[in-house]
């Protein structure tokens, strides 16, 4: 501390890290496997962008110069950005949070290339760069007797050492001329094959281009980007071993659709597509996501997309529930707080993760007609349930059991209801109870509620009115066949319940119902047409079991022992496929019924 004149100036030690590998590990598991793809992509159009004209070329390719000297693949970036000289190096690549660019909570944080290639090249990551025809190369790397990470010192050619030296032009790749950087990815030793995807990777064989199609919405359009494919195929074998041009998923979506269009929602503006039908959605192209999907739109980067089974699940959350293979939907926020995590795997708004329950009540409300049509198209293919109504009467003889009584709110009404318990959503919530006057601090109450002084004073409800009534529930079963479920959806479970729809999805080729099926065509197998109403019967009386599990649950709402997460997981895909596995009674009953429909087997058989 220092005093001059009256005022008294005080200095801080600045911290430091004490185990700097640790923390690079650390957060090297918070990234993406392929993150680093996207990290030094970023750097490269970055590094064009600042070269003046803002033209250039970025080439994931094999190093061909390693490979003619090692006979090993080992993947690299190149790109005709402004380059950087060795001394640049050392600064920007061997500090943690350091970068050419400015950093902010918003913007560049500095670390991401370094976290998500480093972690998973431990042999190195080697930069070649040339800035003004001058070549300079640095080798980052993973010290394996110390575990840190940093420079690995050269031997210059005077006997010296040092982190960085100078490069004959000999490497310099073709594409770059005074200025443009290579990357080499060593991997995690100087044997690995980096050409090779990581485990799990999409589309192994054009893994680079499938990753970096699916990141991106739309590159700079003067920036073309290439991925090489093939590769282990001559290179005179152009067919097979080639550089296929990366676009982003824009370009594809755009080509694709039938229609498009914009859906405000709050905070946020949803973007949708609907795709043509046509065999490239099912067989899937390889380098792009063709089917429907569901991502979060940022600066022409995409977050959090989600394909496959999470993809159904969103799009059926946006009220996509038929035809989810043709529709793609990306929500791009407009918060001001908007930014991501540190490793650029998630969009926060004000450190939160995005309101996707929000942003997806809002497009059910406001579903495009384009949307509702594809799935009015696909849904009508569905078989219809024309048993619904016998199952609603049957329901209603043991009403009593699941509390099915409904209200609507009343001002002068004599019950106090919750809100969600209303007619129009079907939710069964607790029993409404009279309403008594509030007690004050005198009153001769017995007993009270627990918590702060407030709990004193809470609202049982809003008042209402019994209206009777069954809850209404809607039901869908589906089927590869009729192309209302694809491979994936529902995959060997029975069911499940979208609460936020009131809607209960019922897979019509899941075995516990084809097995029962085929079980009775067998029997009536001398019954000529037989089988349409044996699926019929054997669907109506596993329906019911569902819907009572869900009538059942509905009820439970409300009670202190079941939260709200313990309901999702009673009404999930697993919970309800246990549902319909007792089946003595399902097969007594559908004995009956078909008795009365194709006559007993004793007739049958007489």
């Amino acid at each position: 501390m220092a005093i001059e004149g009256a005022r008294v100036v005080e200095h801080t030690t600045p911290m430091t890290v004490g185990d700097t590998g640790f923390i690079v590990d650390r957060m090297g598991q918070d990234c993406a496997p392929l993150q680093f793809l996207r990290e030094l992509t970023q750097n490269a159009i970055e590094a064009i962008q600042r070269s003046g004209g803002g033209e250039g070329e970025i080439i994931w390719d094999v190093d061909q110069d390693y490979f003619d000297l090692t006979g090993v693949y080992k993947l690299c970036i190149i790109d005709t950005g402004v380059g950087m000289t060795g001394d640049e190096m050392c600064r920007y690549i061997n500090q943690l949070s350091a970068s050419v660019h400015e950093q902010s909570l918003v913007g560049n944080y500095g670390v991401g290339a370094k976290i998500a290639a480093a972690t998973r090249n431990h042999a190195g990551l080697i930069y070649c760069s040339w800035r003004d025809g001058v070549g300079s190369t640095i080798h980052l790397w993973r010290d394996p007797n110390t575990g840190q990470y940093g420079l690995r010192q050269f031997q210059l050619p005077d006997g010296t050492f040092n982190e960085w030296g100078y490069l004959e032009d000999t490497v310099k790749p073709r594409q770059i001329g005074d200025q443009g950087t290579k990357v080499v990815l060593l991997g995690n030793d100087e044997d690995a094959n980096t050409m090779q995807p990581p485990e799990n990777a999409a589309s192994p064989s054009r893994w680079v281009a499938r990753y970096l199609n699916t990141r991106y919405f739309r590159f700079p359009d003067s920036i073309t980007v290439r991925a090489r494919e093939g590769w282990e195929n001559p290179r005179s074998d152009t067919d097979r071993n080639l550089l296929r041009q990366v676009t982003g998923q824009a370009a594809y979506l755009e080509r694709h659709k039938t229609a498009s269009g914009t859906v405000p929602l709050p905070g946020a503006i949803a973007r949708w597509w609907v795709l043509k039908d046509e065999p490239a959605l099912s067989q899937n192209t390889g380098y792009v996501a063709s089917s429907g999907h569901v991502a979060a739109l940022h600066k022409n980067e995409l977050f959090e997309m989600l394909g496959g089974r999470g993809g159904v699940a969103r799009l059926q959350q946006f009220g996509v529930i038929f035809g989810y293979d043709r529709v793609v939907i990306y929500v791009e926020p407009d918060d001001g707080s908007l930014t991501t995590n540190t490793a650029r795997t998630q969009l926060l708004i004000g450190n939160e993760p995005l309101p996707w329950a929000e942003y997806a009540a809002t497009f059910r409300e406001n579903m495009p007609e384009e949307i509702k049509g594809v799935m009015d198209e696909v849904g009508s293919r569905a078989m219809a349930s024309d048993y619904r109504e016998a199952i609603r009467e049957r329901l209603k003889q043991i009403a009593d059991l699941f509390r099915f009584s409904r209200y609507r709110r009343s001002k002068g009404g004599a019950a106090v209801i919750d809100p969600d318990s209303a007619a129009g959503g079907g939710d069964t919530s607790s029993e409404p109870t009279t309403k008594r006057p509030r007690s004050g601090s005198g009153s001769n109450t017995t007993g009270g509620r627990t918590g702060s002084v407030y709990g004193l004073f809470l609202a049982g409800g809003l008042p209402g009115e019994e209206i009777g009534g069954t809850p209404d529930l809607n039901v869908d079963w589906v089927t590869e066949a009729d192309g209302t479920r694809t491979q994936g959806l529902l995959e060997d479970r029975a069911a499940v319940y979208r609460a936020d729809q009131n809607l209960l999805l019922i897979n019509g080729d899941f075995r516990v119902f084809t097995d029962m099926v085929n079980r009775w065509c067998k029997r009536y197998e001398k019954v000529p047409g037989a089988r349409a109403t044996v699926e019929a019967v054997v669907r109506e009386w596993f329906q019911q079991a569902l819907e009572e599990a869900v009538f059942g649950l509905q009820a439970l709402r409300g009670s202190p022992e079941w939260t709200v997460q313990d309901l999702s997981d009673a009404f999930s895909e697993i919970a309800l496929t246990s549902a319909v596995m007792p089946r003595y009674h399902v097969d007594v009953a559908v004995k009956r019924a078909l008795g009365a429909k194709l006559g007993t087997l004793k007739e049958r058989i007489a």
